[in-house]
């Protein structure tokens, strides 16, 4: 396939299994886990993932680094390297849900945290194994087996690959005060990537700053996710990474359980009924 086809190809792809797959749901409510996603590309030799050896820790993976733990025996060409990346959006009943919510997150959101993120899984090893058959290397970081979350000097609990610093790369969004990822459909989601060894013209990061989306940085007004964070995790001081895990570990996760049968640790609480839940809002500043 030449370039333009590679990318067209993996858009079509991601949308394909989000919107058909029959494992794109909340399984105990008969209702989808995501809305249609978004996609975008970053450069497997962009410099921002070399630097986030030094933001987050050098266990942190590059996506040459992933290519290898997956091949070890080969070598690459980093400047071949693409890296795929998608959103999935919240869908608008488990939005509804989760804004009633004040301390706990619904029911809706529980599942989609449990349900939605195996699809997640899913789709990241369907489009890793889509390429495979073409004849392209490909690998999906967050479901190698050495994918681990460590402690961060830096940044507190981290993970050796981060969707959202993935995103990132790939032009489709900032962060937030709390946090959270802040792309053109909002940051109530969740976000999967895989990398190629095939080059696709990444896109263009848009902004100028990594929390440039987010109202409380960008304008120094809003902080509205403060006040829906239940554990006071979120000051303007930024995100409380250990009061935020205490919180989820202790509280949301064993009445999740409760409410679904299921070991699951989720809140999300911050995503919704704020500006950001579903778009971004200095697209409309």
């Amino acid at each position: 396939m030449s370039q333009p086809d590679i990318r067209e190809f993996s858009k079509e792809s991601v949308a394909r299994i989000v919107n058909s797959s029959s494992k794109n749901t909340l399984h105990d409510i008969d209702e989808k886990s995501w809305k249609s996603p978004i996609v975008g590309f970053a450069s497997g030799n962009d410099p921002l993932f070399k630097s986030y050896k030094t933001l987050i820790g050098e266990f942190y993976w590059t996506p040459l680094e992933a290519m290898k733990l997956a091949y070890p025996n080969r070598d690459f060409d980093e400047e071949n390297l693409s890296v795929i990346c998608w959103v999935l959006p919240q869908t608008d009943e488990t939005l509804a849900d989760q804004r009633l919510e004040k301390e706990l997150p619904a029911k809706r959101w529980i599942l989609s945290r449990h349900y939605g993120e195996h699809f997640n899984e899913f789709l990241r090893a369907s489009m890793r194994d889509e390429f495979i058959n073409m004849g392209i290397d490909a690998v999906a970081p967050a479901i190698l087996e050495d994918f681990a979350y460590q402690r961060s000097d830096q940044a507190g609990i981290c993970s050796n690959w981060s969707e959202r610093h993935t995103a990132y790369a790939a032009g489709m969004g900032t962060f937030g005060l709390s946090d959270g990822f802040i792309t053109e459909k909002g940051k109530a989601l969740r976000i999967g990537s895989i990398v190629i060894n095939h080059k696709i013209t990444p896109d263009v990061r848009p902004y100028k700053t990594h929390t440039e989306n987010c109202l409380f940085h960008a304008k120094g007004t809003c902080g509205v996710c403060m006040k829906r964070c239940p554990a006071d995790a979120i000051t303007k001081d930024g995100h409380n990474k250990q009061i935020c895990h205490d919180y989820i570990r202790g509280v949301t996760s064993p009445y999740a359980k409760e409410v679904s049968g299921q070991v699951v640790t989720p809140c999300g609480l911050c995503q919704v009924k704020v500006p950001c839940e579903k778009s971004n809002p200095m697209s409309k500043a």
